[in-house]
């Protein structure tokens, strides 16, 4: 268990220290709970309340003895009975959970959204229904008066499950591009939910009419805040019958009376994250608000910080017991006591940190060591105070910057529901003037049809624009490719054309259906288009073999025509002319000379060609060594010569072989 005090306010973390691996032996465990400081001081309020990987969300049921919470890994849903302290069940499931919702007294009804779409709906024995919605889900209520399921979500749609007929009933139709949270005022059933563009819309579901929309965007952002993006709303909640509360993706939270447009108060996280969780303490007037790292306790009335939480890991829910503290772990006051030795006190919340690079930015770098600078990790803690009032004199105009922009978004988005001018880009303008026209029929023949959409353009797309920008992807209309693939294109594209005029004319209504006469059929236009584009390409391939013939032409004549100039580089000798008379002698003369001249030159010596002295052979040098061994073989070879004795005389002028006399073989 760990204590820490944030403004004298004393907080207690049963959960903090080192858990135990579940796949442990309880002999294991026994033995490292005695030898473990950090697991003895660990208390298990509740039989195994933990998740094997991460918890996502928490409810508890409105008659306070049961607590589910939802996980993973492996997507399930566990429930613990409060009366109990244990485990009372545990069911695992297909997806994961993105939000759920108890819908009876205790765990008999429960309603669970997945990520897949999926809505799975459970009894008291486990798995009863599951459905789809269209479309993927970030959040849902339940509509008691009624039995609606309002579902929100990548969807500018509300959609609406009626448990009682079974069936899905007409959605609500929203302004939004995508709504991320909703939900129901307890007291008068009002419905609202927030979009992604920073908006807040309210329904009344007895008649399905939109009855207000808030802006809170712009409402978040006070003074001396960093804008960073546009704010969407990441969490909603409401309490009593006109206080509702707004948390953003930038970590604000407003609270608004429902009579007026404007926020009673902007709390802000100074930490830049979603808020996740809002909650309401109406014992003590109080607002619990949290985002991934923090959990901020806070007045409802004044703003004023009462206590803060912040664990050691992020936090995905945050559930509040109704009614104060509960009543089962009681007995925790005497251990409290006891266990409690060194209390952490927390002071930072009302600070901003600041690393040493925004200090520069700042101008403050003048201040490190002072006491307005509290040192702590890679950085500084600095009063927040103080901190808006430097960012406001260094950089005076950034809210009236972004409300500019924030006007000039606003004033383009009504420029493009006026009639626009085409204007082509500066690269490949052809081919978009091309598109343009196809754009142009398709959207015609879509507007006759009482049922179609019109694909996308090209033009319009992020992906291809790079092709219109960038000079380099300049189609060449010289080039052979383009030449070969032209006739192709163009009579795809005539194709094109005509199908989508014989699509309009269908589409308009024709006293006389009979073909007239004088006209092809289909077929017949069809085999002619045929035959047309491949003779253009044969065309096509007949100019550029005669262009290439042409060419090689032009090429021999401008060389004959032309003197030739070579270049000498430093250091090589031209021998072209000086060498001619000593090059036709070297013809006349026989092999071995030339042989024997070549031994006699350098080691390197060029031949000449037609173009200069390119050409070079080379004969290495000999060692001494070497020399000197090849002069004993060549006396070694002459003084064999003179040894040699010539066996001429052995030869018979009549032609036998050795061993044949006058007389006949074997004869005596």
């Amino acid at each position: 268990m760990q204590v820490s005090s944030v403004n004298d306010v004393k907080i207690y973390n049963l959960s903090y220290g080192k858990s135990l691996p579940e796949w442990l032996s309880d002999r294991k465990k026994r033995q490292l709970q005695k030898k473990d400081v950090e697991i003895q001081r660990r208390i298990e309020l509740i039989q195994d309340f933990e998740m094997p990987t991460v918890c996502t969300s928490i409810k508890v049921s409105r008659d306070g003895q049961f607590i589910l919470a939802a996980g993973t890994y492996k997507p399930r849903i566990r429930c613990y009975d409060t009366y109990q302290l244990s485990l009372k069940f545990e069911r695992c499931l297909d997806s994961d959970v993105v939000a759920f919702d108890i819908l009876s007294d205790d765990y008999s009804k429960l309603v669970f959204l997945h990520c897949d779409r999926y809505v799975e709906f459970h009894s008291q024995h486990g798995h009863y229904y599951k459905t789809r919605i269209p479309k993927f889900g970030r959040d849902f209520s339940y509509h008691y008066p009624s039995c609606d399921l309002y579902f929100v979500g990548a969807s500018s749609e509300v959609f609406r499950l009626n448990l009682e007929q079974g069936r899905f009933l007409n959605s609500l139709q929203t302004d939004a591009v995508e709504n991320n949270v909703c939900d129901i005022n307890p007291i008068h059933h009002l419905f609202a939910t927030g979009s992604s563009e920073g908006r807040v819309e309210c329904w009344d579901p007895r008649v399905r009419n939109r009855v207000g929309k808030l802006d809170c965007a712009l409402s978040s952002l006070a003074e001396g805040t960093e804008v960073q993006a546009l704010p969407s709303i990441s969490a909603l909640k409401f309490n009593s019958s006109l206080t509702m509360a707004v948390g953003t993706s930038t970590g604000q939270v407003l609270l608004y009376d429902l009579r007026s447009s404007q926020p009673l108060l902007v709390k802000d996280h100074l930490y830049n994250l979603p808020i996740n969780s809002l909650n309401f303490h109406n014992q003590l007037d109080l607002v619990v608000s949290s985002d991934s790292k923090i959990i901020k306790i806070w007045n409802k009335d004044t703003g004023k910080l009462f206590s803060s939480v912040q664990p050691q890991t992020n936090i995905n829910s945050v559930c509040v017991y109704p009614n104060s503290a509960p009543r089962w772990c009681s007995f925790l006051d005497n251990l409290t006591e006891e266990l409690e030795e060194s209390p952490e006190s927390t002071v930072y919340d009302d600070y901003k940190f600041v690393t040493r690079k925004d200090l520069e930015n700042l101008g403050l770098s003048h201040l490190i060591g002072s006491s307005l600078l509290r040192a702590y990790m890679h950085g500084f803690f600095m009063d927040i105070r103080l901190y808006h009032k430097v960012k406001s004199m260094v950089n005076p105009f950034a809210y009236e910057e972004y409300r500019k922009d924030k006007i000039r978004q606003k004033i383009e988005e009504a420029r493009t529901q006026r009639v626009q001018v085409k204007k082509l880009p500066k690269v490949n303008k052809e081919l978009a003037l091309k598109l343009m026209e196809e754009g142009d029929d398709e959207a015609e023949v879509v507007s006759r049809k009482k049922k179609g959409k019109a694909l996308p353009s090209i033009l319009g797309d992020d992906r291809f624009k790079v092709m219109f920008e960038n000079p380099d992807y300049q189609v060449d209309e010289q080039s052979e490719e383009f030449r070969l693939l032209n006739p192709i294109v163009s009579k795809v594209g005539q194709k094109r054309k005509k199908k989508l005029r014989l699509i309009a004319q269908q589409a308009v209504p024709e006293d006389n259906d009979e073909e007239p006469e004088g006209r092809a059929s289909s077929e017949e236009e069809s085999s002619d288009d045929d035959k047309s584009w491949v003779e253009e390409v044969r065309e096509q391939r007949r100019l550029l073999r005669q262009e290439d013939r042409d060419r090689r032409r032009q090429e021999r004549k401008d060389k004959t025509s032309q003197p030739q100039f070579y270049q000498i580089k430093a250091g090589e000798e031209f021998r072209s002319f000086n060498d001619m008379a000593r090059k036709q002698k070297l013809q006349k003369t026989s092999l071995e000379e030339r042989l024997k001249l070549e031994e006699h030159s350098e080691t390197s010596s060029m031949a000449d060609t037609a173009v200069g002295s390119k050409q070079l052979t080379f004969t290495l040098k000999k060692s001494e060594q070497q020399k000197k061994q090849q002069q004993a073989e060549r006396e070694h070879h002459e003084e064999r010569k003179k040894l040699r004795r010539s066996a001429g005389h052995l030869s018979s002028s009549r032609g036998r072989g050795r061993g044949w006399g006058g007389r006949g073989r074997g004869r005596h």
